[in-house]
């Protein structure tokens, strides 16, 4: 098992890198995923307004699968939030996590609710 303090700051320091690039716009907002050893959550985000327009969380779901089918029912409900908030497209924030499991399993749900990335 890994140092936690040094696995953290390895994630803070790909989080900014990714961050540099990836901004969300009125038109265009951003898909934001933070994943913790037991929940994920993800928020649409217009960073011009500082506003979430649309979230999920494992958190309010109270399912008790496995992680990955907790993250893909995450996905679709954040999907699901952001269209009936009028957002079709976005641009995907992973947060500085690899595009691996829990994270690829929400990106491949929301994508398949409608969102466009």
């Amino acid at each position: 098992m890994g140092n936690r303090k040094f696995d953290s700051r390895k994630r803070w320091i790909r989080h900014r890198r990714v961050r540099k690039n990836v901004r969300g716009i009125a038109d265009r907002p951003r898909l934001a995923v933070f994943r913790s050893s037991n929940h994920i959550y993800a928020q649409v985000i217009d960073d011009d307004r500082g506003h979430t327009l649309a979230s999920a969380t494992s958190l309010d779901l109270k399912i008790t699968d496995t992680k990955i089918d907790v993250a893909k029912v995450v996905g679709g409900a954040v999907a699901k939030a952001a269209l009936a908030a009028g957002v079709t497209k976005v641009v995907f924030d992973r947060g500085g996590y690899k595009y691996h499991g829990r994270v690829k399993a929400l990106a491949d749900a929301a994508r398949s609710e409608g969102l466009s990335f």
